[in-house]
Order: structure tokens, then sequence, then C-alpha cells
């Protein structure tokens, strides 16, 4: 089975009209808490839209904000939150927004903790994908589109999905295999990566990234030697967000990979860089967990319907 890439938002327990009988129920207002940061509380308005438990301007887009709520489909209210506390906040709150990366991290597994899961459309208009960025100069450079090439492999798709348990999903097309088969190629690059750790290269490329989560780059490299590339991945990490864009462009780094095209465009348009989108890579769904609900349905039960 081919899939082609991660389509639309799908939820774990019916997202369907629940009317619920809520009326003549004790309801209460249920907190919900989302991302703070400009694009991912944009993901999280359209995560709760999606669940049916407001209604945004449909005007917004992609990029709606607190302001675009037209309509509190439940009794909820939204509570805006550092992302990086929100796993650990979660019992505060009926429910909470967290990404891949905070999600993995506390122990939560999107189709085993989650009650709604951001399932994204994989194509070029979704500015939540992320990608491989290059200096607008050196868009055609042979060994980065090799570089992106290579990420545009099964061996690296089976890898993301083996390695991250759902943190993240390919952007690009795979073939489905089984857990075994995931957890196979996690271990055939991860041995290949240890064994080849003083293999030279006559060419090396930099690539800027942030955090610890990059051991996907391995797969990378090991599908370019397989392929006789005789190109060194290099990575460099930075501390914050707002560094390797910089690097990009003064160039400290050739490519970096770390960031979703709405935020590459926000660096652009505010720092005037000669940067752009080289390849898409992978997906960081959005998920809605709650420790006090075992299900959308639950959630909406207990909010009951709000009298807008």
């Amino acid at each position: 089975m081919k899939i082609k890439k991660i389509l639309s938002v799908a939820a774990l327990a019916g997202v369907g009209a629940v009317a619920l009988a809520s009326c003549g129920k004790n309801t209460k207002e249920i907190q919900i808490s989302i991302p703070s940061d400009g694009t991912n509380q944009c993901r999280a308005l359209k995560l709760l839209e999606a669940a049916g438990l407001i209604e945004l301007d449909p005007a917004a887009g992609y990029s709606p904000e607190l302001k675009d709520i037209t309509k509190y489909v439940y009794n909820i209210k939204v509570v805006p939150q550092a992302a990086d506390t929100l796993a650990n906040t979660l019992s505060d709150y009926g429910a909470s927004c967290i990404n891949g990366t905070y999600a993995s991290t506390a122990g939560l597994v999107p189709s085993k903790d989650g009650i709604i899961i951001e399932k994204q459309d994989g194509s070029c208009e979704n500015p939540y994908v992320n990608i491989i960025a290059v200096r607008t100069e050196d868009k055609d450079n042979a060994d980065y589109k090799k570089i992106a090439d290579a990420y545009h492999t099964q061996i690296v798709a089976e890898y993301l999905i083996g390695k991250y348990e759902e943190s993240f999903f390919p952007a690009f097309t795979y073939e489905a295999k089984t857990a075994d088969a995931y957890s196979q190629t996690v271990k055939t690059v991860d041995d290949y990566a240890s064994s080849t750790k003083n293999k030279t290269y006559s060419k090396k490329v930099t690539i800027g990234v942030c955090g610890a989560r990059n051991d996907y780059w391995k797969a990378v490299q090991y599908v370019l030697d397989e392929q006789n590339a005789d190109i060194k991945i290099e990575l460099k990490i930075f501390s914050a967000f707002n560094l390797p864009n910089s690097a990009l462009n003064s160039k400290e780094v050739d490519l970096n990979s770390f960031q979703h095209k709405a935020y590459l465009n926000s660096e652009v348009s505010a720092n005037n860089y000669k940067i752009e989108s080289l390849a898409d890579t992978l997906i960081a769904p959005l998920t809605l967990y709650s420790k006090t609900y075992s299900s959308l349905d639950a959630l909406k039960e207990a909010a009951g319907l709000k009298n807008n």
C-alpha cells in the first residue's frame, strides 16, 4: 500500500456531531491549553475547529488567531501557554494541544494517548510541513539536490516512523511496512552509523538543526553512502530557533532543517534573508491529549453545548 503523505484531520473517537443530550446535565467550562507561539497556535485552533469544539472565520485560512474564533460550540475556554510546558501541565487542564516533539519526550503517543490527531495535508500549500532550507543562490546545487533526493527515500521514511513513534511522519510518498520492518530499518541504520564513524569523504555539507531529535539524518547518510555520493553530512546544532536561518543566510552552514514553511516565510519577511525551501521533509502532528477524558465525545459531554 502506498501512502501519499498525510491527509486531513482525524479524530480517534467520533468527531461526529455529538448533540450529547447535554441539555439538562451538569456541565462545566473546560479549559483547553494550546501553544502560545503564533504558528503552533494557528494549528491548535484549526485542530479544535476540526474537533467541532469551536468555529473559525473561514477568511483566516491556515493562520487563524484567537480573535478569529467566531463561535464556541461547546463550553470551553482556550488558554495559550508556552509550548514546552504543555506536557508537564496536562493534568491542570481538561485537555491540551501538544506537538509531537514535546509529547514524545513526555512519553505520549498520539494513537494511544490522544483524543484527536492533526494529520496534515502534505501538499505544497500546507504551511506546516517541515523543510530543508537553502540559500536562494544555491538552490540548484547538485550536492544539495542529492541530499534532498536521499531524504525522499523509503529507508528514511521507515526510519522516521520506526524511530520516533508517531512524533514525525514523512512528508513524501512511501510504502507502509510492519512495525517489525520499521524496527529492523532503525537497527540497520544505527548499526551502520556506529560502524562508519571514521569513514572519509571528499565533500562535506553542514546542516543547521535544533534540538536532539535529528537521528534521521543517519538514514539520509546511509542512503547517500549506498549511492556512492561521497558526501558527508555534518550537523551543527543550534540552541535557539532564531539562529539557524541567520547562520544559513550568512553562509555559516550550507543548509538547515528545523522549521516548517510558515516559520521560514516569517523569518524571511522579517529579516530579508535570501533563503528558501529546497525540499519537504516531515510532518510533526499536533495532538489533543487529556488526562481526564478518554475520548472527544466524553470531553464534549462534560463541557456541554455553549449558549452562544
